[in-house]
């Protein structure tokens, strides 16, 4: 005849369920954990291959060194997408541009100088890639040539007030500055070979027009919304 469970055996049974249980818990976490990594990695490389699908042109390495072209084609390999995007139209220019002048960054693109202003600062934004690369094209830029820096959603124009030929060792260009300014950086002579003796400067200061129509923009909207 069947008899009823006594404690003895209920307490065995109530060990053996939480223990099973625990081990579905785990499981179901693991399996969680490992599936949203598995979507991050995935959305991360995605997000990357979109930017540079729509924001960022195929390089135009006609001037560039062979020891450029294939430092470049190394450094794609990096999956990190850059913090903006800068554009000499009259000069056929575009660049993506990270976070700094490392050794990868300037390989694949062009980078912020360190100690000048980021993009979100008013001030001196310094700017630094390969002169037998993306930046041999400014050995053409001229007065006046609009400079155009993409960026957090929205396009800031520049126009180009300045160039000169400076030493290395010369920080005054890199020095802030009252209005909201890019200056570009590369060694000089373009096409030296060895270590270039000195610096070419491109300095662009905001289109001051563009900043006055965006404030009123924004009053404009802020009105609307009350």
């Amino acid at each position: 005849m069947l008899q009823d469970s006594g404690p003895e055996d209920a307490e065995p049974m109530l060990m053996r369920w939480i223990e099973r249980s625990a081990w579905v818990v785990g499981f179901t976490l693991l399996g969680t954990y490992g599936g949203m990594r598995l979507w991050a990695q995935e959305s991360s490389t995605k997000a990357v291959q979109e930017f540079r699908a729509m924001s960022v042109a195929p390089a135009d390495q006609a001037l560039w060194s062979h020891q450029r072209v294939v430092a470049y084609q190394e450094a794609q390999r990096a999956g990190d997408v850059p913090e903006a995007v800068l554009r000499l139209p009259s000069l056929a220019l575009e660049v993506p541009v990270y976070g700094d002048t490392s050794d990868l960054n300037l390989d694949r693109g062009a980078g912020r100088i360190p100690g000048t202003a980021t993009l979100d600062q008013a001030g001196n934004l310094g700017i630094a890639a390969h002169r037998d690369g993306f930046f041999r094209k400014l050995k053409d830029a001229a007065i006046g040539m609009d400079v155009y820096l993409e960026h957090g959603g929205r396009t800031e124009r520049y126009h180009i007030t300045e160039i000169s030929i400076v030493t290395p060792d010369d920080g005054s260009v890199l020095a802030p500055t009252a209005r909201r300014s890019i200056t570009l950086v590369t060694c000089y002579p373009f096409y030296f070979v060895g270590s270039a003796p000195q610096r070419y400067i491109v300095r662009a200061e905001l289109d001051e027009s563009q900043t006055r129509n965006e404030v009123l923009i924004n009053r404009n909207l802020n009105r609307r919304e009350t």
